[in-house]
């Protein structure tokens, strides 16, 4: 039913999101060049990996990701449109509009079991910890949202939080962690792991977050 859900919404909203994907690409490729896209082996569903498609937001050679991120690059992370081509791994199965979001491949080794669990559903373009405070997160506490959603997901829960995302969107909240241009290197923290588990979990797991906007 989910797999349906994702298809039966693509098509329908393509009409929105066909237009921002080609004046997105042509923006790209007027400010940065080619490549357009930024493809990269990310870990899908059961750790299976995928090669992941988003827009260049950076230039290429060395620096720091906040010196590398253009101006065109930061507009587009906070409004989201680099994310745009991520639609089509949705049509080919490899992703879900909603789920955990695919991160690196060498962070596979750093989970603790629990936080594995993230890998049990598809990965998805938006998630419970995007609507919950996206980067503005710490990394255990966007793991206990995966793993709560991996535990409670459903259509209904999938349709408030591609509605929550659209707030989360429009008002650019938790675009990028505290001193970092999108998030700092994951290294595992196996302590910490249990730690955020029990605060999450007497709180609730995040379900008491208001209807209709995101974490303040």
């Amino acid at each position: 039913m989910k797999r349906v859900f994702d298809i039966t919404l693509i098509l329908f909203t393509a009409l929105l999101w066909l237009p921002l994907l080609v004046l997105t690409g042509l923006a790209v490729r007027l400010c940065l060049g080619r490549p357009v896209f930024f493809v990269q082996e990310r870990p899908g569903l059961r750790g299976r990996p995928f090669k992941l498609i988003k827009f260049r937001t950076m230039r290429d050679g060395i620096g720091t990701d906040a010196e590398r991120l253009t101006r065109v690059g930061r507009v587009m992370r906070a409004t989201s449109l680099d994310e745009l081509p991520e639609l089509w791994n949705v049509l080919k199965g490899e992703m879900s509009l909603v789920g955990p979001r695919p991160l690196l491949m060498r962070y596979l080794d750093r989970y603790t079991p629990r936080q594995s669990r993230r890998h049990e559903v598809r990965p998805g373009i938006t998630g419970w910890a995007q609507v919950n405070g996206r980067n503005a997160l710490g990394w255990e506490q966007k793991f206990e949202c995966d793993v709560w959603y991996v535990e409670h997901h459903s259509l209904w829960l999938d349709m408030k939080i591609l509605w929550l995302t659209v707030w989360q969107v429009m008002t650019h909240k938790g675009i990028s962690a505290a001193g970092e241009a999108t998030m700092g290197e994951f290294m595992g923290r196996k302590d910490e792991g249990k730690r955020m588990k029990d605060e999450w979990d007497e709180r609730g797991g995040g379900q008491t977050l208001p209807e209709g906007r995101g974490n303040d």
